[in-house]
């Protein structure tokens, strides 16, 4: 049992225009972080319309796909933050794929956890609209392959990215399968995630975070709400949406946690996964955007699943 790493070659290929955070650099950051760690490194696939269908419509895909130019005609603007060039679908495709591929090696037994090291990010995609540099919902959409595909009964995504997870909280609040916990700075883009929403089924919820939370409380918070919440709902597979730019030297917010905190955080969502689901964790590289801060944070987050994964298969030998 190890911990697989997706990543492909194809999320360089979607280039946002100079000055913008979310640049190829940030995948060059983590992916240089992960060098000579011990991982199970595999090639993220395109996904499916199968597969991206169970989070989007039909005319959302339509609409991302004729939205990206053609070769060499430069790049279009989606909203104010989200930018297509020839090679974003492709890059996109390769995150969301790589999610639910991620999924597939878990659930076989084929790794312990996953980390998925892809860009676009995913979690402010709604059901029907790109949106903060994403352009489809790759933890949502892993997350409802696990359910249809693999025929669990209930999933848990913890976001502990920095801006609110608007996108995920759209695509999985009607569903009574997936609970859905996002801590975020409020107050922040994208000015959602108020404590009061709490979706129909009230498996969403929301804590905000004041300016300059460190991490003691960060770690107050997880023990004392988030760890709780998983032990009631006791989910079958937990995703993370792997922001990392709550970091203290992030530019975009204004947090205050260490790299040594996402260690800790994943640390404790494993041991959750140890009790509850076979220690079964797929994460996916949402925000972070210092890139000194970014790979130290995602290299202590991956230490922390390569521990995992190695306590599983300690387990297994033991057995």
């Amino acid at each position: 049992m190890t911990t697989a790493l997706l990543t492909h070659a194809d999320c360089h290929g979607h280039i946002t225009p100079e000055g913008h955070p979310e640049r190829v650099e940030r995948l060059h950051a983590v992916l240089a972080a992960l060098e000579g760690k011990a991982l199970d490194r595999h090639d993220a696939p395109r996904a499916t319309d199968e597969q991206l269908l169970r989070a989007h419509p039909q005319t959302h895909l339509d609409a991302v796909r004729a939205a990206e130019p053609a070769a060499g005609a430069g790049a279009v603007q989606l909203d104010p933050d989200t930018w297509m060039v020839n090679g974003s679908l492709a890059a996109a495709m390769r995150a969301a794929g790589g999610a639910c591929r991620a999924v597939d090696m878990v659930m076989a037994g084929q790794a312990r956890n996953a980390f998925v090291a892809t860009r676009p990010p995913g979690h402010h995609a709604e059901a029907r609209k790109p949106m903060g540099f994403c352009l489809f919902g790759n933890v949502a959409v892993a997350a409802k392959h696990a359910l249809e595909v693999h025929g669990l009964d209930r999933v848990a995504i913890i976001d502990p990215d920095v801006h609110h997870g608007n996108g995920t909280q759209d695509l999985v609040q009607n569903d009574p399968r997936i609970l859905f916990v996002s801590t975020h700075q409020m107050p922040l883009y994208p000015g959602t995630g108020d404590r009061a929403e709490t979706g129909p089924h009230g498996t969403v919820t929301n804590i905000p975070l004041s300016e300059g939370t460190e991490g003691d409380i960060y770690r107050k918070i997880v023990t004392a709400r988030i760890l709780p919440l998983l032990e009631r709902f006791a989910p079958q597979m937990i995703f993370i949406s792997a922001g990392f730019d709550a970091h203290k030297d992030d530019p975009l917010a204004s947090l205050a946690l260490e790299a040594e905190d996402f260690g800790w955080i994943t640390e404790q969502l494993c041991a959750a996964a140890d009790r509850l689901c076979a220690g079964r964790v797929v994460s996916c590289l949402e925000g972070g955007y210092g890139l000194e801060g970014l790979a130290a944070s995602a290299a202590s987050h991956v230490d922390a699943l390569i521990a995992a994964g190695g306590r599983g298969q300690a387990g297994a030998g033991a057995g």
